[in-house]
């Protein structure tokens, strides 16, 4: 049994070809439903580039957002900037250049561009949220833009420890939020991460839903080591077509949440890049970061092995 110091249970839950099928619940025309309503919600056009830690001072970071080549820096006076990865004079892939100040300088030629931009040469707007990095793309998007992307309520920094794990599949971001709004397959797809998962409610397989009753929830135990996990209870929403929050309510770490951003690469290729910001009112977490940020992206990356597979099956079969 979990105590205060120790939030760990003893789970007793069948061998796994033992467990209750959850083929009858995951009903396709549900699951479609869902990501047919996901996919109507606004994004104003903004698309998550990566984590905010991988942009380093001095450093431009380059990125390809639905075919389209980017480069991004921060400048000294720490503003977060993005723009067309080509050099306007001849081309040379900015990524490559250097930050001197708040511009940006292209090493073939010296070039020095600023955020402000040239008649030639316009910076994307951009947004730095404390964990992730947005750009918005209209051209791309083509929906009304918003003024800022539409980001999850995450809880506070205090007492929090956030880490960010990127990967990519040959898949659709539709494909990746489909898997997601899949709670069903959790206990059997992945055993080694979760035990005796039970899908509480889900929202009717309708095409208009209120967004109050347009969530998926949860009873799940994460798995730690070997028979011992700890049980929550989950929420999973969708705040706009290409990403879906994970939202623990109630047990330990509330509060915490696991956001999941799909964004294009090119057709046909989509990058995965999943927030997670743990929470608890323990004392230490904040100490042991440095050690858990590791463990909970590693854990990401292998949760996201298998469920690339899911979503590239998913686009296979619709592009055969």
């Amino acid at each position: 049994m979990a105590s205060r110091l120790n939030p760990l249970r003893r789970l007793r839950v069948p061998p796994w070809s033992e467990q209750r099928p959850s083929w009858p619940d995951a009903k396709p025309e549900l699951i479609d439903a869902a990501l047919a309503r996901a996919l109507a919600r606004p994004a104003g056009n903004w698309y998550v580039l990566g984590a905010s830690t991988a942009l380093r001072a001095g450093r431009p970071l380059g990125r390809t957002v639905a075919g389209v080549e980017l480069v991004a820096w921060r400048g000294t006076d720490g503003r977060f900037c993005v723009g067309p990865g080509a050099c306007p004079h001849l081309g040379a892939p900015l990524c490559d250049g250097s930050v001197h100040g708040n511009r940006l300088v292209c090493r073939w030629h010296g070039l020095a561009l600023s955020p402000s931009g040239r008649r030639d040469w316009t910076p994307y707007p951009a947004h730095d949220d404390g964990l992730l990095l947005w750009v918005r793309l209209d051209e791309v998007g083509g929906e009304e833009p918003l003024p800022a992307p539409v980001v999850p309520r995450r809880p506070p920094l205090e007492g929090s420890v956030a880490a960010v794990a990127c990967a990519a599949g040959r898949c659709e971001p539709e494909d990746v939020v489909a898997n997601r709004l899949d709670p069903w397959h959790g206990s059997w797809y992945h055993p080694y991460a979760f035990a005796g998962l039970r899908v509480v409610s889900a929202p009717p397989p309708v095409p208009d839903c209120p967004a109050d009753d347009d969530v998926f929830v949860v009873d799940v135990a994460y798995r730690v080591v070997g028979s011992l996990g700890v049980p929550v209870t989950a929420e999973f929403r969708c705040p706009d077509p290409r990403t879906v929050v994970m939202t623990i309510v109630s047990g330990e770490f509330a509060g915490s949440v696991v956001e999941t951003h799909a964004t294009p690469l090119a057709p046909g290729r989509t990058a995965v890049i999943e927030a997670v910001r743990a929470h608890s009112n323990r004392r230490g977490l904040a100490l042991t970061a440095p050690l858990l940020r590791p463990l909970i992206r590693r854990a990401s990356h292998r949760l996201w092995r298998d469920d690339l597979a899911y979503a590239e099956r998913r686009y296979s079969l619709r592009n055969p």
